[in-house]
């Protein structure tokens, strides 16, 4: 897929929002909404995204922008203070090329422990539901 193009309202991350599919939510407001990734590289890895569509941050509005990262800020503090992780990897790609696989604008918070290898994030297994819920209340319980 190209950096440009059209939007697809059928991505996973659409049909998220749209509640045809089901998420480990951690946090909502009329704006941005994160959630646990299916697909963690390491306990505690969400996304954060604008609700607005949009592939990429180049095709994101200017004030989304600002939203999106501003609750990025506020989701990394907030997995620092719940995980106690050693480090924390905040990352965003725009385009196949850059490694985007879902073509909705979303951003990476990616806890890091020392000692504990990173997951593959294509085509590893979808996390357990469970395991997702129980570190999404603890992430929205310390924001």
């Amino acid at each position: 897929m190209s950096i440009h193009g059209p939007y697809d309202p059928d991505n996973i991350f659409a049909k998220i929002l749209r509640g045809e599919m089901p998420c480990a939510k951690i946090y909502e407001d009329s704006h941005i909404i994160s959630f646990m990734d299916a697909f963690p590289q390491s306990k505690g890895h969400c996304l954060v995204l604008p609700k607005a569509p949009s592939r990429n941050l180049l095709e994101t509005a200017p004030k989304d922008i600002g939203r999106l990262f501003g609750t990025v800020q506020r989701h990394v503090i907030a997995v620092k203070k719940a995980l106690k992780p050693d480090g924390v990897i905040v990352t965003q790609f725009n385009g196949e090329a850059a490694g985007q696989t879902v073509f909705h604008t979303h951003v990476h918070i990616i806890p890091r422990f020392d000692g504990a290898a990173m997951s593959k994030h294509t085509g590893g297994q979808v996390a357990d539901i469970n395991a997702l819920e129980i570190l999404a209340a603890k992430i929205r319980t310390a924001l």
